[in-house]
């Protein structure tokens, strides 16, 4: 439609053009009739013209439907991937699960066997070389625990293990014949084992987490077992019992025998000793050789009487009826009392005693017994002196027990003697010992004293130093 508002004049076209560029072209919308309507001005004259919209409308009309369906379509077939994905990565993440379960369950020959390339394979293909080392691992572990079974099996001692709050967990075929019927895992240690030295040995090693050792003389009736328990990491414990009923008897008959032929040798070697002194007293004009071999059978009678001294001293302390009569008295009144006894002889060896140091601490012991350990040592150690030489003695308080030392300045001991010189008759010098008169038994016989008191003793030295015999007893409380 064409509208001008002066009728009589028309415009020229090219000028119309021009103005319809250079303006501004003013347009509107008839909503009424959905109609554009675009007015141009040329001259006096203004140019309307109109265009309907129905075409434009049926065109939008398509467009929107064609992307709305198009669009759902999308949707949908974006919702079916979505669950084609959801679903194969569920089912993916159940094979693992299932996977995982069998591994827990102790199946660690279960595999994933995942062939894509995605993460998800990637996590089945490490929880398969997982199992894999896994299997193996518990197979080498199953294969060590049956060889530490078998080893354990042929042991001729017995071996009961217990956890931390002393359950059975554990036993060899030793064990469980020494204990038929009563050694089942899982049952407490003291409905197996009635033996209270067991007992006490396992429970302390639960308790300090150290080592123990006793004898136990209930497990079995006329029986005896060396018991040595030891803790593990576990937080439990394992004890060993060894069967030394045989060891103990064949200890009795010799000690016994030592004993008896001791007191058979005292009676004639005291004879001895009585009929030769009696001779040289008696007889003053004997032959010098006659009064040579009277010296030299002298001589060896009053040691061979020291020996069976020994010998029985020694039987004694090593019985298992040797008693102790304790009462507390102060270290530095057994020191005194102990060089009291040994004034005499140490007049006559010209050796001079020092008290260095001294203690009031108390210790509960045996007081004959305890000073015969003393004398032994200072005995020993005039024996190694040199004349004019002198012997140290002391005591100190050390770590909730007494120390008391005897220091000699003697020759020393080399270091690979000092771990043998407390065993009956070893010698670090064999013929000084002889010519000195020493049967070989002082330092045994101090050794077993101080262990019935719940004592150490050792050697502190070195060649050309003199020795330091340290000797520690409990403190009384």
């Amino acid at each position: 439609m064409l509208a001008t508002s002066n009728p009589g004049t028309q415009p020229d076209t090219g000028a119309a053009f021009h103005q319809l560029i250079a303006h501004r072209i003013p347009r509107a919308l008839d909503r009424r009739d959905g109609s554009l309507y675009l007015t141009i001005p040329a001259g006096g004259y203004y140019l309307q013209l109109r265009q309907s919209l129905d075409n434009v409308r049926s065109t939008m009309h398509l467009l929107r439907r064609d992307l709305l369906v198009a669009s759902s379509l999308a949707v949908l077939l974006a919702m079916l991937i979505a669950v084609y994905l959801a679903r194969r990565a569920a089912r993916r993440m159940g094979r693992i699960v299932t996977f995982a379960n069998q591994i827990a369950a102790g199946d660690l020959s279960a595999r994933m066997n995942e062939a894509d390339l995605d993460e998800v394979s990637s996590v089945a293909h490490a929880l398969d070389t997982t199992a894999s080392r896994l299997e193996e691992s518990f197979h080498a572990l199953e294969a060590k625990q049956r060889e530490l079974a078998a080893l354990l099996d042929s042991m001729q001692e017995a071996v009961i293990a217990v956890d931390a709050d002393s359950l059975v967990s554990w036993s060899n075929t030793v064990m469980q014949r020494i204990v038929p019927g009563a050694i089942r895992e899982g049952r407490a240690l003291v409905q197996t084992i009635r033996d209270p030295d067991v007992l006490a040995c396992v429970q302390g090693v639960l308790e300090n987490r150290e080592t123990r050792s006793a004898k136990a003389r209930s497990v079995l009736p006329d029986h005896v077992f060396e018991v040595n328990a030891a803790p593990t990491p576990d937080g439990g414990a394992v004890a060993v019992l060894h069967d030394v009923t045989g060891i103990e008897r064949a200890e009795i008959m010799r000690r016994d025998f030592v004993a008896n032929v001791s007191h058979e040798l005292r009676t004639p070697l005291t004879s001895i000793s009585g009929y030769v002194e009696t001779l040289l007293d008696t007889t003053p004009d004997l032959p010098p050789h006659v009064q040579e071999f009277l010296g030299i059978i002298l001589k060896n009678a009053n040691r061979m009487n020291r020996l069976t001294e020994d010998l029985l001293a020694l039987a004694n302390v090593e019985s298992s009826e040797y008693q102790l009569h304790r009462q507390p008295i102060a270290a530095s009144a057994l020191l005194e009392d102990t060089i009291e006894g040994l004034a005499g002889m140490l007049v006559d060896s010209g050796f001079l005693l020092k008290q260095r140091e001294t203690t009031s601490t108390k210790v509960f012991v045996d007081i004959d017994a305890i000073t015969q350990v003393f004398g032994n040592l200072i005995e020993n150690a005039m024996k190694y002196g040199r004349a004019g030489q002198s012997v140290t003695v002391g005591a100190r308080d050390r770590d909730g027990c007494v120390e008391f030392y005897v220091q000699d300045y003697g020759p020393g001991i080399a270091h690979e003697h000092q771990a043998r010189i407390f065993e009956r008759f070893y010698r670090v010098d064999k013929a000084r010992s002889r010519e000195s008169g020493g049967t070989g038994l002082g330092l045994a016989i101090a050794r077993h004293i101080v262990l019935a008191h719940e004592g150490t003793i050792h050697v502190e030295s070195e060649l050309g130093s003199g020795a330091t015999f340290i000797v520690r007893l409990p403190a009384v409380a």
